[in-house]
């Protein structure tokens, strides 16, 4: 297999060479099941598991994930990823649930397609979710607004998604008639990783399976209720087109939580950072202070109302989270260290005996 196909460069081998090692197999992992790790490498396909110095990683974003380049080592049978490359981008969200902790979606990704269907699936505000989570890693978003059967002529959503992604190239198209899937392929080239993120029923398997040329994804019908689908698509998957470039599919996302620094939602709001060069104060919060330019923006409908208020709800959640994982954080250094205690007062104890 050519690894530049995989996306192999100049700065890969230049880690690889500061290893020094011999008899050892390069690759990216392009699946993952549960233990199971399928490795793509010069030789083909192979399935590896981690070694115990992996196993036991402190946060989510040491654990290897799909996209990320590894090292193995293979003994007989037994294949063993024992180290991780160093990532030119990762992109992740706030694991679902209460926990505070980071859930990867996937590593080394160039661009990120935002699929939406345009049935009930259509959120303005979740779209802004979307983006702040994809600029946010700095990796850059493209929207795909699937489902164009469902619109008509003029139909405004075709304005207003370009005002609430400025600056993002927008593409509408429906992927099981195949119209527009023409535009989206000029984004893949050799080595380039593109990762696609939506709602369970957006069209993401349909898109893959297009663009592919042949039925590799499961796909399924939405309700006619609520236009909501079932995750037909369990695990995250690496394809590579015939064209070339790489294509990483990904559940269905029921909740866009938010993983990051609230710093970084400027670039999803450029409209909102551009007003605020006008406020009064520079560290202007946009809520009660006296002359503020994003608030009149606000009041003179310059600004969308609602797109105000989901820019403040975000940045509120994002800085909350920050606090939490800083006092997660604490907590596990607390508890880390006790365990350390713990482990040489038994030793001594143990010594003592002996």
């Amino acid at each position: 297999m050519d690894m530049a196909e995989l996306g192999w460069n100049a700065t890969l081998q230049d880690q690889l060479d500061s290893y020094g090692l011999e008899d050892i197999n390069v690759g990216r992992i392009y699946r993952i099941d549960r233990s199971e790790f399928g490795v793509l490498t010069a030789d083909g396909e192979l399935s590896a598991r981690l070694s115990g110095k992996l196993r036991t990683f402190e946060s989510a974003r040491d654990h290897p994930t799909v996209g990320d380049w590894v090292l193995v080592k293979t003994i007989g049978k037994n294949n063993t990823i024992f180290a991780v490359l160093d990532r030119s981008s990762v992109i992740s969200r706030k694991a679902p649930g209460k926990v505070t902790g980071e859930q990867l979606i996937a590593a080394n990704v160039d661009l990120v397609f935002i699929v939406m269907g345009l049935d009930n699936d259509y959120n303005l505000r979740r779209l802004e979710r979307y983006l702040t989570m994809v600029m946010g890693a700095r990796i850059r978003p493209v929207v795909i607004l699937n489902k164009t059967d469902l619109m008509d002529r003029g139909d405004p959503r075709m304005d207003e998604i370009k005002e609430a992604a400025l600056g993002v190239n927008v593409h509408f198209i429906s992927a099981k008639a195949g119209a527009g899937i023409k535009g989206l392929r000029r984004y893949f080239k050799k080595g380039v990783t593109i990762v696609l993120v939506g709602s369970s029923g957006a069209g993401k398997s349909t898109i893959i399976n297009t663009l592919l040329g042949f039925e590799k994804q499961k796909t399924s019908e939405v309700r006619g209720s609520d236009s909501k689908g079932r995750h037909v698509t369990t695990r995250r998957e690496m394809f590579i087109l015939p064209e070339g470039g790489i294509i990483i599919d990904n559940p269905g996302i029921r909740e866009v939580q938010l993983w990051g620094e609230p710093t970084n939602m400027d670039d999803a709001f450029p409209d909102i950072a551009n007003l605020a060069l006008g406020c009064r104060f520079k560290n202007c919060q946009h809520i009660s202070e006296p002359d503020c330019a994003v608030k009149e923006a606000v009041t003179s409908k310059a600004l969308d109302g609602k797109r105000y208020d989901n820019y403040l709800k975000m940045k509120k959640e994002m800085l909350n989270l920050a606090m939490r994982a800083d006092k997660g954080g604490e907590t596990f250094q607390r508890q880390r260290w006790k365990g350390i205690h713990k482990g040489v007062k038994q030793y001594y104890k143990y010594k003592k005996e002996g």
